[in-house]
């Protein structure tokens, strides 16, 4: 890698003005050098410098798909929240069918509004269990499910 030179994340050239959450993309697939394959999803929840989620709801939706995501299937490797607080990202083992992954995370969400609390948010599990919100990442959730048949489309136009 060559300093000056642009390489940051993919992200970094999607053009924020012209998608239109909520929305899940593919936002790259790695060939390891051991020759596996990685899955990198973007679960858009928020329109980009519109709005965004306030941290301890992303810090629930964070712990709670995390959790239920890993109920459904062991080829989930991480679900991180993004700096921007719009999303998240997902990244699963292999080349995972975009339909399935859909569905996955459709089946872990309706999941997630079971949840009497946030996984996992002790001080013993949790570098900061002060900063959670089941219900604010339950309402977020909520209306991200509303839009289920809007997910494919990233672009508004």
């Amino acid at each position: 890698m060559v300093h000056g030179e642009d390489n940051g994340p993919e992200s970094f050239e999607l053009d924020h003005t012209a998608v239109a959450a909520p929305f899940v993309r593919i936002a790259s697939v790695k060939t390891l050098h051991s020759g596996g394959q990685l899955t990198k999803y973007d679960v858009r929840f928020c329109q980009p410098n519109v709005a965004h989620l306030d941290m301890p709801v992303v810090h629930s939706i964070e712990h709670s798909l995390a959790t239920t995501l890993r109920w459904h299937s062991d080829d989930v490797i991480d679900i991180s929240p993004m700096g921007c607080q719009t999303g998240f990202y997902v990244i699963v083992d292999g080349p995972t069918e975009y339909d399935a992954f859909l569905n996955l995370l459709e089946v872990a969400m309706r999941d997630v509004l079971t949840l009497d609390h946030t996984p996992a948010a002790t001080p013993r599990q949790c570098g900061y269990a002060a900063s959670h919100d089941i219900r604010g990442a339950q309402a977020a959730i909520t209306d991200f499910l509303a839009h289920r048949d809007e997910w494919a489309r990233v672009f508004s136009h």
